[in-house]
């Protein structure tokens, strides 16, 4: 094919993507434009090849790889030629599915048809099993081709059952299409009503969350729960696995590009971390100890004041003092009644003795 001419009829057609919108074309080419889309449009090149014109290039060759990895099977249109924004490909000449079925019924072959399609779409590595029913053609003969498909491929999340297709067929096609794919298959028409009624499901639980208001004050009040820098014990521990984590996953990393075996590794350093574990273990059962004699010490401290306490020498007296009543011996030396804040004195016995004429002095 005479790509020259290809690329100079499209240096003549300007093709800028619109948001949420088709195409916007400018065409000073002598091409027919066949059609447009949100991705680029299509113009007739010859009476069997088609050139498909993009806004950039990541759109062009993302269809052309879709479109490269169906080209072993009778499914997509022919690749003649590429260039940064186009691709010249074969002509589909038949009716859209959504035209079809505006006249015409599902049957149950047309139906087995569209399943081998979604097969073949697995089969070639696409990531998206679906398709939308206006990109699906009928042909003459009865068999199916399918147009843009540059959406199939590079996706991160797709839905797991075709969600495009069952919508697109409109309620009463959708119900028959599921009743001939519970016939043939039952296992598969339970998966697929299982993720529809999942999708529902979810569907329901956005709009209530949607709704609901939160009280954020109260929110923020309970919030402070899973505050941990605010106790001390509580913080050194956070930070004492975060700081163990961390250099579990690099050690790892370090003697991963070593070319040590990961499970030697990680059987190494758990032993290491059972190690430390057990010396930390030691150590508080250590202080426990050491809290206790603490404890024991004071409280022999304590007693030993008490005792002191009883054991005065207060007023001159050495010796236990009973200080709830007063003694004979507490009396005669004059000791106070701390009860009552008084010293009572009992007077001693003056009793007239004979010291004999030397007086005093032998007085004993």
């Amino acid at each position: 094919m005479d790509t020259k001419e290809l690329e100079k009829y499209t240096s003549k057609i300007t093709v800028r993507n619109m948001e949420n919108e088709d195409v916007e074309v400018v065409n000073y080419s002598p091409l027919t434009m066949m059609g447009k889309g949100r991705q680029g449009a299509v113009f007739q090149y010859s009476d069997d090849i088609c050139i498909k014109i993009f806004g950039n290039e990541e759109d062009c060759e993302r269809e052309h790889y879709a479109l490269s990895l169906g080209q072993q099977t009778d499914l997509f249109p022919k690749v003649y030629a590429k260039g940064p924004l186009y691709i010249a490909m074969e002509i589909i000449r038949g009716v859209d599915l959504r035209e079809y079925l505006q006249s015409q019924p599902l049957t149950e072959e047309l139906s087995m048809k569209l399943i081998d399609l979604l097969v073949t779409f697995k089969e070639i590595g696409y990531e998206r099993i679906d398709h939308h029913k206006r990109q699906i053609f009928i042909l003459p003969e009865g068999n199916l081709k399918v147009i843009d498909v540059a959406r199939t491929v590079w996706r991160d999340r797709v839905y797991p059952y075709p969600r495009k297709l069952l919508t697109s067929l409109g309620k009463e096609n959708k119900e028959i299409f599921l009743s001939h794919v519970q016939a043939l298959h039952p296992e598969l028409y339970s998966e697929w009503t299982h993720y529809i009624e999942m999708e529902e499901q979810a569907r329901q639980i956005c709009q209530k969350i949607m709704t609901e208001s939160t009280d954020k004050e109260t929110l923020k009040n309970k919030s402070k729960k899973l505050l941990t820098t605010n106790e001390q014990k509580i913080y050194t521990g956070q930070l004492e696995s975060l700081v163990h984590k961390v250099f579990k996953e690099e050690w790892v990393k370090a003697m991963l590009v070593q070319g040590y075996d990961p499970d030697k590794v990680m059987d190494t350093i758990e032993q290491h971390m059972e190690k430390l574990t057990s010396k930390e273990t030691l150590k508080e059962k250590e202080s426990k100890n050491t809290d206790t004699e603490k404890t024991e010490e004071d409280v022999k401290s304590k007693n030993k004041n008490n005792k002191e306490e009883k054991y005065s020498d207060k007023d001159g007296f050495l010796g236990y003092r009973n200080k709830g009543r007063i003694s004979e011996n507490d009396r005669y030396y004059g000791f106070r009644n701390e009860r009552y804040s008084e010293y009572p004195i009992k007077e001693k016995e003056n009793k007239n003795k004979n010291y004999g004429r030397k007086g005093k002095k032998n007085r004993r």
